[in-house]
């Protein structure tokens, strides 16, 4: 037969849309073309493969190959199709059997030998695999190096190979003899985090950080240098909720697009620290080919951003939109990719440039236009997006000199976990996450609450959007009370959160 169609998978974003590897041999002298829209390391296939074949005791048809990636509009990128169009042409050429390709799909890398080399994405591919009704009943053969990730995807048949001869055995054997179906691994125990009773003092910081791991807030620690921001920071993803399977498998295919999966850190929440050089494009993706940035690779963790001044402007307006909507979408002229983006964001800067203003003993000599300068590389709108605005003091001799016997992390995070499953029996997400409706179902004040807050809004000169903030971080203060009303005490608390430039 001079036709064989080999099913695939490219990626687009986090979809992963089937391909159909269709090849067609004629008569003519012996060429080798791949349409259908393929970037340059796709192009670069007919090198590998034909030598992949070569090597594998095969032979290479000395006719006029045609290979076409269907849909022809979709842009193909990556080595992930070696695999499939070797075995197009062995199919082709009459090497291996066609009819058995039909309940399969496959990709991999292919070295000049033969062996196969791991791809990324693959637990997307997969996943996408098991939601695509034309795909049911279908198996999936890939490299040994992506079965774990790829057998996270519940019901997912894989075959994992190391080489393409292998593959060939396979299907020349009728499927008894070289593949198995991979065993999915028992699940490797969660490393510990670093333990908040490891922080001396910081009592008010710490309850503060409970209340923001309770509700999914954002952060920001404000205070000189050496008061324990960064650490309080390194210890924040120890008190979240355990992560669900969806959240688990949503982390879990993000990092498999940066080709960055590790089965060790199969539902440990991310947690992300970039240095105050990165780019824009580093923090949300980008590239030709789209691929994501920190604030994906931070999805359902942690994303730390220290030295928050120093970070370009530019670099840090477009957090604003993901902060708000949770997902990033990155367009380019030729393609379109979402990822998401549902982080929960802690940063930290000192309060003025030389770092000490606040600090007890009047160090700072910075004037106060300089302090309004440093603080102003913060816009107004960023803040805005700030639901609890800590100022982290410096620690006293007595409290430095103390045994760090501070409450250890599991015992925060067990009354995170209540009032975090609170939240989701009442109006099924997070605080954080409330709507405008929501929050006037939910986060209703007695009279007394409605006029402190109210005053309070006057006062600091709040935008509608702070306002709302508030709201939802007193709805999560009465959470870990167990309160099922917002008492008075609860806003007293939250309006204290937002007062830390305003405290140094």
């Amino acid at each position: 037969m001079s036709l064989a169609v080999v099913r695939s998978r490219a990626l687009a974003g986090m979809e992963a849309p089937e391909v159909s590897v269709e090849v067609h041999l004629a008569n003519g002298l012996p060429a080798f073309a791949i349409v259908g829209l393929p970037e340059t390391e796709v192009k670069e296939a007919r090198d590998r493969v034909r030598a992949a074949i070569v090597n594998g005791g095969y032979e290479m048809p000395a006719q006029r190959i045609t290979v076409n990636l269907a849909p022809a509009d979709l842009p193909k990128e990556s080595g992930r199709f070696d695999l499939p169009i070797a075995l197009g042409i062995l199919a082709a050429s009459g090497q291996i059997p066609t009819t058995p390709l039909r309940d399969y799909e496959f990709a991999g890398e292919l070295s000049l030998s033969g062996e196969l080399r791991p791809i990324r994405g693959a637990l997307a591919m997969t996943f996408a695999m098991q939601r695509d009704p034309r795909s049911a009943g279908r198996c999936f053969i890939l490299p040994r190096a992506n079965a774990d990730e790829a057998a996270l995807v519940q019901g997912a048949a894989i075959y994992p190979a190391t080489s393409l001869t292998e593959v060939c055995a396979h299907f020349a054997q009728h499927g008894q003899a070289a593949l198995a179906r991979h065993v999915s691994a028992p699940a490797p125990a969660i490393p510990g985090y670093p333990d908040f009773a490891d922080v001396k003092g910081q009592s008010l910081i710490k309850r503060a950080l409970e209340v923001a791991a309770a509700g999914a807030h954002n952060v920001l620690l404000v205070g000189p240098p050496g008061t324990g921001k960064s650490m309080l920071a390194n210890r924040f993803a120890g008190l979240l909720p355990a992560m669900t399977d969806e959240e688990a498998l949503e982390s879990a295919a993000v990092q498999s697009l940066a080709g960055r999966f590790n089965a060790g850190q199969w539902k440990l929440r991310p947690f992300r620290a970039p240095h105050h050089t990165a780019s824009g494009a580093a923090l949300v993706g980008g590239g030709s080919v789209p691929h994501p940035g920190e604030i994906s690779l931070a999805h359902c963790g942690v994303l730390f951003l220290d030295e928050l001044p120093e970070f370009d402007r530019r670099v840090l307006e477009v957090l604003r939109e993901p902060l708000e909507s949770g997902r990033v979408t990155i367009s380019r002229a030729r393609r379109q990719a979402d990822f998401p983006a549902r982080f929960q964001l802690i940063a930290a800067m000192n309060g003025c440039p030389c770092g000490y203003h606040g600090h007890p003993s009047g160090r700072c000599k910075c004037p106060p236009d300089t302090i309004l300068r440093y603080q102003a590389r913060i816009s107004g709108p960023l803040l805005d997006r700030m639901d609890l605005l800590l100022a982290v003091l410096p620690l006293t001799s007595e409290e430095l000199h103390a045994d760090a016997d501070g409450e250890p992390s599991p015992d925060i995070a067990a009354r995170v976990a209540l009032a975090f499953a609170a939240q989701h029996a009442r109006q099924g997400t997070s605080n954080q996450r409330l709507g405008t409706r929501e929050i006037d179902r939910h986060c209703k004040l007695d009279k007394e609450g409605q006029a402190v807050l109210r005053d309070s809004m006057v006062k600091f000169n709040w935008s509608a959007r702070a306002y709302h903030r508030v709201l939802r971080v007193a709805r999560t203060i009465a959470d870990l009370a167990q309160s099922k009303a917002i008492r008075c005490e609860h806003v007293k608390e939250a309006i204290q959160y937002r007062r830390a430039l305003l405290d140094l």
